[in-house]
């Protein structure tokens, strides 16, 4: 009997595992980057990044490293856009 990498192996695989589709999320698992106006952000993601401020009791997620300092710096501008 051949190793599973031999020609001579049985194929008994019933099914492709290639991710074709993105795995469905509900909508409050996505937000948008205050910074980066319409870059979508995985709340989950920014989150264990520390990729997040909180201003005026509302939660604001960042799409990068860069973008939580620019928020800093003039909060009111990004909370308060668009």
């Amino acid at each position: 009997m051949g190793s599973c990498c031999s020609p001579s192996a049985k194929d008994t695989s019933t099914e492709d595992l290639t991710l074709t589709q993105r795995p469905p999320q509900d909508n409050d698992a996505i937000a948008h980057c205050p910074v980066m106006a319409g870059t979508p952000v995985v709340k989950a993601a920014a989150e264990a990044s520390g990729l997040y401020r909180d201003f005026e009791g509302t939660r604001y997620w960042f799409c990068c490293a860069g973008c939580g300092p620019a928020f800093d710096a003039d909060p009111a501008k990004y909370a308060h856009a668009g």
